[in-house]
């Protein structure tokens, strides 16, 4: 097997340890915030950061990762980043109609497209764009009922979607730069992450449910579910630090719609939740633009990769030559060895 079908195996497989696991904690949530009544969300989550940790913590000590330390400071920025924009996407949850917050999860796409453009001048092909449109729309129809607006809402939106789109640019950028794994950057700033939303989830909490989550009655199917929540959290942020690592921001995102289209769907069958005409045209919509997006993807890639192998033997042929020269003038001058510099290169 070539080392482009491997990648392409492990791309594929971490797309679908996502969905599964993506699905699997949205569905045991539900029942455990609609119908055991636990609501801080903010709070359940630095659990699932520290029992993430703790499982990557023993992963380590049975050497089935290693690990690499490198930038402390930008890993704590970014593991506070995180922190954070997870606590502002619950916030604009609260003080916003669901309908709107739908929307602004639909505003991370185009966000995180226009950052990537300005500022690490990545091109986005029409077809790319066009396909991106399509599962907007499609997910938007799906999804997106009353659009309520105020301020404070508004306000905490945009927060949330600049934060979630630089953290997701983060994630890719990190381990390309510093040569590390998904994991090992996981391992890094999950300490991180889980303190900042543990000293801010109860705060959070008790603003958006007037309830105190040390207060709360934990039954033994309150604990069960609790457990159960967080150890396939484990596998939903391994794979998000794999996905993006492996991918973009970008396609993180469309997974994420895919995602949400699934919880639909299974939300409907499983639990018969309320399902309407508007859903199905919004998911076939949106279905749409995610085998659109999947499709131009691969094909700008697999022709980019065919340019690359075209212009390799040329670059063999210039260097199996030591005296081919450049023209100056009538006089011929020896090319100059050229010196790779590893300015980016860290220990």
């Amino acid at each position: 097997m070539s080392e482009s079908q491997r990648f392409q195996l492990g791309t594929l497989g971490a797309l679908s340890l996502s969905v599964v696991s993506s699905v699997s904690i949205v569905i045991c949530n539900k029942a455990l915030i609609s119908t055991l009544g636990f609501t801080f969300a903010t709070t359940l989550t630095s659990w699932h950061l520290l029992v993430t940790f703790c499982s990557l913590h023993v992963a380590l000590w049975m050497k089935l990762f290693e690990h690499k330390p490198f930038d402390a400071r930008a890993v704590m920025g970014f593991g506070i980043l995180n922190g954070i924009s997870i606590g502002l996407l619950n916030l604009s949850l609260g003080f916003n109609s669901v309908g709107f917050y739908q929307m602004t999860k639909l505003a991370i796409i185009p966000c995180t497209v226009l950052l990537e453009t300005l500022f690490f001048r990545k091109r986005f092909s029409r077809n790319i764009q066009l396909s991106l449109a399509i599962l907007l729309v499609g997910v938007g129809i799906a999804t997106v009922t009353d659009l309520q607006l105020n301020v404070l809402g508004s306000v905490l939106s945009v927060l949330a979607v600049i934060t979630t789109c630089i953290a997701q640019i983060m994630t890719n950028t990190i381990q390309k730069k510093f040569k590390v794994s998904s994991t090992q950057l996981l391992y890094q700033s999950c300490p991180y992450q889980a303190l900042t939303l543990f000293i801010i989830g109860p705060f959070l909490d008790g603003l958006l449910t007037n309830q105190n989550v040390f207060a709360f009655k934990y039954t033994p199917q309150v604990l069960f579910f609790i457990v159960l929540s967080c150890l396939i959290s484990v596998s939903v942020n391994f794979s998000t630090f794999l996905v993006i690592g492996k991918t973009s921001p970008v396609t993180y995102q469309v997974l994420g719609h895919l995602k949400t289209c699934l919880v639909l769907a299974f939300g409907y069958v499983l639990l018969r939740d309320p399902f309407s005409w508007r859903n199905i045209l919004g998911i076939l919509i949106a279905v749409i633009g995610m085998v659109l997006y999947s499709y131009y993807c691969t094909t700008e890639n697999q022709q980019k990769a065919s340019e690359a192998s075209a212009k390799l033997p040329e670059v063999k042929e210039s260097e199996s030559d030591p005296l081919v020269g450049v023209e100056t003038g009538a006089d011929v001058v020896p090319k100059a060895p050229v010196w790779n510099s590893n300015k980016d290169l860290h220990a």
